[in-house]
């Protein structure tokens, strides 16, 4: 069917949407430095989780730990005061809820 008259061609009309604003990119280096001061979860490639406050870390993924937990399959084995972590044994860095 031809639409012949202007009212009909309005009704298929849409108005231009405003462009979407996106949230900027963050990279991974944001995401550790927004974490420095704040309880992490540290889990090794053998599997050992370290919990405690991120202290510090360099572009190694060296690691400095405070108040620091020692985890083997879920169960507290160890308490630190401070830890290092040696960067090529890190599997991954997760940050965890507040202690109470």
């Amino acid at each position: 069917r031809v639409l012949g008259t202007l009212s009909e061609c309005l009704f298929f009309f849409v108005p231009p949407m405003e462009p979407l604003t996106r949230p900027p990119k963050r990279t991974p280096t944001d995401f550790l430095n927004s974490v420095i001061g704040r309880p992490v979860v540290v889990k090794l490639n053998s599997g050992v989780d370290y919990r405690g406050i991120l202290a510090c870390l360099d572009g190694y993924m060296n690691i400095a730990m405070e108040q620091t937990e020692e985890y083997r399959n879920g169960v507290l084995t160890n308490k630190y005061g401070d830890c290092f972590i040696r960067g090529n044994n890190v599997l991954y860095i997760s940050t965890m809820k507040r202690r109470a």
